[in-house]
């Protein structure tokens, strides 16, 4: 039961949160998620290189809330000249010339892991803000809100259906990364996002044709599932259980925006080519 109280409240507090970020204020969205990419970050370095290059792991960060910054800004309507935006070039001269004075002679073995979250986290969360707008009629940042959703509904539905249809004899979607996974669980989490795009359309979260809202919820679970898999690979390489502690009950977050991190380039992707953004 105490358990069970931790999670609840460690749920609302996230669902409250994600509520004042895309709801709010820009500035409100800018700073949540902001937040949550460096620490997600941070999770991702101490499963895989612990504690050192901590120097290296700083300039990193930095490096990744410029582009998040840039990315804002350009949103915002303050976007940076080519003369700010090539200072993010200074970041990597940077960490390079800091390794010649590492005295670690196998440090360059964990340049991929230090350099890694640019890409794998740092620029789907500068895509976030494609899908949020400001204009006459002030912010809005419900399609982020309806994506974040669209997870929710694909993690939830994967979750009840993979217990109902797929603990006991069901197919493994991926034994050798996650036993638990069935493919009944995923087509669960499928259908379940596929109906939350429709009412997504219904109740006009989402300012798209009803094929395209629905589509959106197929996207959301196929490459959220697939992000769920990549991150439990990188955990389960490291003998790793919960990418950290930060949320009780549910471990860290980048357990919670696993899934996002290689959903939303597919989405914005698929929204651009068809200029709904």
């Amino acid at each position: 039961m105490k358990n069970f109280l931790v999670r609840t409240a460690s749920s609302v507090v996230f669902v409250l949160l994600m509520l004042l970020a895309t709801l709010w204020h820009p500035i409100a969205f800018a700073a949540v998620f902001g937040f949550i990419l460096v620490v997600m970050e941070y999770e991702y370095w101490n499963i895989t290189v612990g504690a050192r290059f901590r120097k290296e792991k700083l300039l990193i960060a930095a490096a990744s809330l410029f582009l998040f910054g840039a990315a804002f800004l350009q949103r915002y309507g303050c976007p940076l000249d080519l003369g700010q935006l090539l200072l993010f070039v200074l970041f990597p001269v940077g960490f390079f010339i800091l390794q010649l004075y590492n005295k670690d002679q196998e440090a360059f073995k964990q340049y991929p892991y230090l350099l890694l979250p640019i890409l794998y986290m740092a620029l789907p969360f500068s895509l976030f803000h494609l899908f949020w707008d400001i204009n006459a009629s002030g912010y809005s940042g419900v399609i982020v809100l309806g994506i974040l959703i669209l997870l929710w509904c694909s993690d939830a539905g994967a979750y009840i259906f993979g217990t109902l249809f797929g603990q006991k004899n069901g197919h493994r979607l991926f034994p050798s990364i996650s036993p638990k996974k069935s493919w009944e669980g995923f087509f669960g989490g499928l259908a379940t996002s596929v109906l939350a795009g429709f009412v997504m359309h219904k109740i006009n979260i989402f300012p798209f044709g009803l094929i395209h809202s629905m589509v959106l919820g197929a996207l959301v679970a196929s490459f959220g599932t697939w992000g769920d898999l990549v991150e439990s690979q990188i955990k389960r390489n490291f003998g790793v259980k919960d990418s950290g502690k930060i949320m009780p009950g549910h471990g860290g977050m980048l357990d919670r925006f696993d899934g996002a991190l290689l959903a939303i380039p597919v989405v914005a992707v698929y929204l651009a080519c068809f200029g709904l953004i």
